[in-house]
Formats: C-alpha cells, structure tokens, sequence
C-alpha cells in the first residue's frame, strides 16, 4: 500500500508519523483554481473515491450507506511542495490582513492534512472495485485519502459555535450568463455532462478570482478547466458573469 510521510522538523523518529493512503478521488476540479474554498458551496460537483490496495475491501464500507455524509481526510497533493509559512492571508478578509495559519483553513499548512464533510450518493462494488460516489465537494482530482470517517449530526453540528471571521456563508450574488456559442457547447456536452450549466453556473456564483479582486472591474478573461473541458469566462460587471466558450482541453 503506498505511504505518505508526515513529519515535523525534528528528525526523531518519535515525531514522524506514516499514512497509508487508502483511496483516490476522481473529481471534476482539475486544477486548484475555481475549487471552492469550502465543501458544501456547489452541491452540483460530484466525484468518486476509489478505495485502493488493502483498502479495496468491500468489509471496510459495509453500513456506509446508512450515513448521508461522511468525513474525507485527505493530503493537500497539489500545494504540498510549496511548503508553509505561519501568517497566511484568508481569502475571507479579502487577502490583505495576516493571521496564523493554524486560525485558518488554508491549503499551506505545516502538515498537508485537509477534511471536508461531503454528501454521500452511494457505494458500489464492480469487479471488486469499491466506490464511494460522493458530491457537494472541494477536492482536487487524484487527491489522496487518508481516512473516512461517518459524519454524524449530533455531535459534528454545534449550531451556537463561534467561527470568527467565518460566522457565516460568503454571499456571493453573480448571476452568471452563457453566450451563444457556450450555449451551443453545452448542447453538445449535454449526453457527457447533463448537469454542466448548473454545475459551472454554482462554480462562478462563488466568484473564484483572487480575492482582492472580487467586488472591482475586470476586464481579464478567465479559464478553468472542469471534467475534461476548459471554460472561458469574463466579468461583464461587479456582479455578472458571462461564459464565453467551452472547449475540449
């Protein structure tokens, strides 16, 4: 089963630590851009994990299915080699005030753990091939898993917690628009990807722009690449998208 080394600076044994990775996410978000910055935000994105090695055993999942969320720990592959620093500036305070990485969710952190509470679709076994098909996710393609953990209501839910800065949902109000041409691509993807429009229309509404650009005039033209497509985009205004055309990569 392929490992994965978390350690601290100390070179002692005693304080390294070595995971198994037990799974692969296969997810539409093939590049960090446009992810949204939380799970949950675009309900239309689906992927799958594909348990993998040791892990492929459909005994690790049976009752799975009577919890409608799980918990997906995962590593931060794609930030991974960048290292950290310990003031980061979240997006959430529009990217000009530092605080410490360990008050934040961001990717550069001093161990590249992530987690996100994801909706579970089903589990299905073929060819002795277990799959979780999961969505309202935040996840880079071909994210290593670590751990799955049920999600579970009464105790994962404090309704009266204190979240700082983050107390509650970014209200992002793009409403977002396809051009002719996009329109025609979405026709043509339609049999490939039946929820495209949703799906890209979710993605924008959470305006992935840097964050000191978000509520300014830009007149750059933009492209994302989701599933196998690149979608090119523009703001037509503070508070209006307009996709441009999409395209096979």
């Amino acid at each position: 089963m392929q490992n994965t080394s978390i350690s601290a600076n100390n070179s002692s044994t005693k304080d390294k630590v070595e995971f198994n990775i037990i799974g692969r996410v296969n997810s539409p978000y093939k590049e960090k851009f446009a992810i949204p910055r939380q799970p949950g935000l675009v309900t239309s994105a689906k992927a799958t994990i594909a348990l993998s090695n040791n892990a492929n055993n459909e005994e690790l999942v049976r009752e799975l299915t009577q919890f409608s969320h799980i918990w997906v720990l995962f590593i931060f592959h794609g930030t991974q080699q960048q290292g950290w620093k310990p003031l980061v500036r979240p997006p959430r305070l529009g990217g000009n005030k530092k605080i410490g990485v360990l008050a934040t969710r961001s990717t550069f952190r001093p161990n590249p753990i992530g987690m996100s509470v994801v909706k579970l679709d089903k589990v299905t076994i073929e060819n002795k091939q277990v799959m979780l098909h999961i969505s309202a996710i935040d996840l880079l393609d071909k994210t290593p898993v670590v751990d799955i953990k049920p999600y579970v209501p009464y105790s994962d839910s404090i309704p009266h917690a204190n979240a700082g800065f983050a107390q509650t949902q970014p209200s992002n109000n793009l409403s977002v628009v396809f051009s002719p041409q996009a329109q025609t691509s979405l026709v043509k993807y339609r049999d490939t990807y039946p929820d495209l429009a949703l799906f890209i229309e979710q993605v924008l509404m959470q305006d992935p722009r840097p964050a000191y650009k978000q509520g300014k005039d830009d007149g750059k033209t933009y492209g994302m690449k989701l599933y196998s497509l690149n979608i090119q985009w523009q703001m037509t205004g503070l508070s209006s998208v307009e996709v441009i055309d999409i395209t096979a990569t």
